[in-house]
């Protein structure tokens, strides 16, 4: 196996040849290791059998990485790409099981920080259960990108007769989240130096396949799940609310956001319910299934803050309301725009 003895990523790296093939081996075979991708060829090939064996469905996702800074309070880059992706399919429903990881690399980039980056991926991937059995390697001239870029793409199967999505909420129906909300946007803004936090904040990124596991398992009719990342809890309310054509309830007193969270957001102009989160899944279960799904959640270590935050309605269908600790309503409306840039 090929070993680098430079320091920096040069263009050479992403030429074809040796020195790109050193990089590869050295920085990401070394730690993706298994039988699926030692073959190294252009394509992982799977037998169907091994697929069918989970499930009758496929799911397959794939997300891009641009996060700055590339490490962070609870994470970097590199575990965000794994849990992200592992996330998107975990909320359909599916049993994560493969994953690509395609890496774009700006010239200059300290090779320490891309072998730091891909333990962190290699080390997510392995708690969650899954393998990355394909990728690619780009290397980009000094400005063409801003240090390092990821996509990763991932494969899962669907268990049978489960059937997840945003427009089967019905009226009466609860709305979960597993925790407090906001802490991945607030660790990211305050790593970038535009804050100072007296107590640090970090991250909530974590893969939440075997916390859905644990819901679906104790809550058989749920109705929807969904990761809520850009855009935060509000944006995924009214996708619900909109796509099901229902009102939803929450209730301001009820919803878990850190104290520190609600501080910064106050000084900031920010909403805390558009803010990212990396761990945090919304869930929509039958109002009697409330309390299994709840006492479910808490038994798992992603799931301890777990509560109920609302509730779907027949009133005003496509619209998210909230009712304020000072006895008002006020209207959760789509997040127009980007609150914050660069947050995953």
């Amino acid at each position: 196996m090929g070993k680098i003895n430079v320091a920096t990523v040069t263009l050479a790296h992403g030429g074809g040849g040796k020195a790109m093939r050193d990089l590869i081996d050295d920085v990401f075979v070394r730690v993706f290791d298994n039988e699926l991708l030692a073959p190294l060829e252009d394509q992982a090939r799977f037998a169907l059998t091994d697929l069918s064996s989970h499930g009758d469905r496929l799911a397959f996702t794939t997300d891009s990485y641009v996060v700055d800074p590339l490490v962070f309070p609870g994470g970097d880059i590199g575990k965000l790409a794994v849990c992200g992706t592992i996330n998107d399919l975990a909320v359909g429903g599916a049993r994560p099981l493969y994953l690509s990881c395609s890496v774009v690399i700006e010239e200059g980039v300290q090779v320490d920080t891309l072998r730091q980056i891909a333990s962190s991926m290699a080390a997510a991937a392995a708690d969650a259960g899954v393998s990355i059995v394909t990728g690619d390697t780009k290397v980009v001239g000094r400005g063409a990108c801003d240090k390092l870029f990821i996509n990763t793409a991932g494969v899962g199967v669907i268990r049978k007769g489960l059937d997840l999505g945003a427009h089967r909420a019905t009226p009466d129906d609860a709305v979960l989240v597993n925790g407090l909300l906001g802490d991945h946007g607030a660790a990211i803004l305050n790593a970038r130096g535009d804050m100072a936090l007296t107590t640090p904040i970090e991250s909530d990124c974590a893969a939440l396949n075997g916390l859905i596991d644990t819901i679906i398992d104790a809550v058989p009719e749920t109705r929807f799940l969904r990761d809520a990342t850009r855009g935060g809890v509000a944006t995924v309310l009214n996708e619900i609310a909109q796509a099901s054509q229902v009102g939803i309830e929450i209730f301001e007193d009820e919803t878990p956001i850190r104290e520190e969270v609600k501080g910064f957001c106050e000084i900031l102009g920010l909403d805390p319910l558009y803010l990212a989160n990396e761990g945090k899944v919304v869930c929509v279960v039958p109002n009697a299934q409330t309390d299994a799904a709840l006492a479910a959640m808490a038994e798992h270590p992603l799931g301890v803050g777990a509560a109920r935050i609302g509730h779907v309605t027949q009133e005003r269908a496509g619209r998210v309301i909230m009712q304020t600790t000072f006895g008002g309503r006020r209207v959760v409306d789509m997040l127009v725009g980007e609150q914050l840039p660069r947050i995953c």
